[in-house]
């Protein structure tokens, strides 16, 4: 058993050393000092990379096919009317969605930014029931009439009983409504009166649209849409104004779900204009985006970057159309991020490099300043023997000479 423990202790790669021959010095002790603080920071360092998960990220081609694009919006006009502004959108693909109403919360507002009304859709048109019914083809007294659609009627069964309700067929016709008077729902309904009394508000509107995953374009604007000869147009004659402040704030703008760390670099972006009228433009190219976070739970969402543009115009020139548009187009890449921890093991490696990195590197730099040390040292105490002995010759000299004197 002896001779066993002879030879384990003959492998033994760290000879002590008796504590006799220890020499402690005082660089020693700073240098020991400071490397401790130093091994101390980087350990907490790399434990707290440890405690906290990491984020890898990687581009990839972006292979899917037939899925949609949701873009989240908050957007407030101060100058201009609930009843004026309209949401439409369309893609490369040939599909519109115009006047979009479904999905869309819009809130009057004063001047001051204090909420007047919030309705889902149809805000500023009053709430009419209709007062004209069609009954024998006749109108008879306290019986109601179908009204007219001024031409735009679809089928001979067609009414249209209110002053939105022309407005929309004259739409769906491709039509303007140029003086809203000669109109009798809108004459009776007191339209062109009603938007002289929201002169001074403001509008936010605010919710979602499902697209299709491909390049397009969304607009706020005034009037109903319309397509004219191959040209998306708006109806701007029926308010009769001269101009449209398209002043706006974006509160929120994203496509798809929020994740850590996302920036979207519009939100907050306010825009006051300073000309009768005007065209705001935003250029936005998407980026597909995955977030897988430590749980495994994955999102699908995008990021974007914006270039702005503005063009002022006079109204009735298509060119410059007033309104607030957003024109995206999708990255054909895609970026993934992948949450995860560090392993323990890679935690362990670094904490045993950090320890034994500091204490060889602070060994070389005590070993170095000690024996620098004693070198200066003994150079010092050999000038000072030379010294001593040339003094001591001169003397000697010295005395004989006056031995000799005598």
């Amino acid at each position: 058993m002896d001779n066993i423990m002879s030879k384990i202790r003959s492998l033994d790669a760290y000879p002590k050393i008796n504590e006799d021959f220890y020499s402690r010095t005082l660089p020693g002790g700073v240098i020991t000092l400071a490397s401790s603080i130093v091994m101390l920071l980087l350990f907490i360092s790399e434990l707290s990379l440890y405690l906290h998960a990491v984020t890898e990220t990687k581009l990839v081609v972006d292979t899917s096919r037939g899925e949609t694009l949701r873009i989240n919006f908050d957007v407030t006009f101060p100058a201009l009317p609930c009843s004026m502004l309209s949401l439409d959108a369309m893609d490369i693909s040939g599909e519109r969605h115009l006047d979009v109403k479904h999905d869309i919360i819009k809130k009057r507002i004063d001047s001051h930014g204090n909420v007047i009304e919030t309705r889902q859709e149809g805000i500023g048109a009053p709430k009419i029931e209709k007062p004209l019914q069609k009954h024998g083809g006749r109108l008879e007294h306290n019986e109601t009439y179908c009204g007219s659609c001024f031409g735009a009627e679809a089928s001979d069964d067609d009414c249209c009983n209110s002053c939105e309700e022309v407005r929309e067929a004259y739409r769906k016709k491709g039509w303007a409504v140029s003086n809203p008077d000669l109109i009798d729902q809108c004459k009776r309904e007191g339209f062109l009166q009603r938007i002289k009394d929201e002169d001074g508000e403001g509008c936010n509107i605010y919710g979602f649209l499902e697209v299709n995953k491909v390049a397009g374009n969304f607009h706020f604007a005034p009037g109903k849409s319309f397509d004219h000869a191959g040209v998306h147009m708006h109806d701007l004659l029926a308010f009769q104004k001269d101009s449209f402040n398209m002043s706006h704030k974006i509160s929120r703008l994203t496509f798809g779900e929020y994740f850590p760390g996302v920036v979207n670099p519009l939100d907050g972006v306010r825009w006051t204009q300073k000309t009768p009228t005007g065209m705001y433009q935003y250029f936005i190219k998407v980026v597909p985006t995955v977030y897988t976070d430590v749980s495994g739970h994955i999102i699908q969402s995008n990021q974007f970057s914006v270039t702005e543009h503005f063009k002022s115009g006079e109204v009735g020139q298509f060119q410059s159309l007033p309104g607030v548009f957003f024109f995206y187009d999708l990255s054909p890449i895609k970026v993934t991020f992948n949450e995860e921890h560090v392993s323990f093991l890679h935690f362990l490696t670094n904490v045993c490099a950090i320890v034994g990195g500091v204490f060889t590197v602070s060994g070389i730099l005590d070993s170095f300043i000690y024996h620098g040390q004693r070198a200066i040292k003994k150079k010092m105490e050999i000038g000072f023997a030379a010294a001593f002995n040339a003094t001591s010759e001169v003397v000697l000299c010295f005395m004989d000479e006056l031995h000799g004197l005598r």
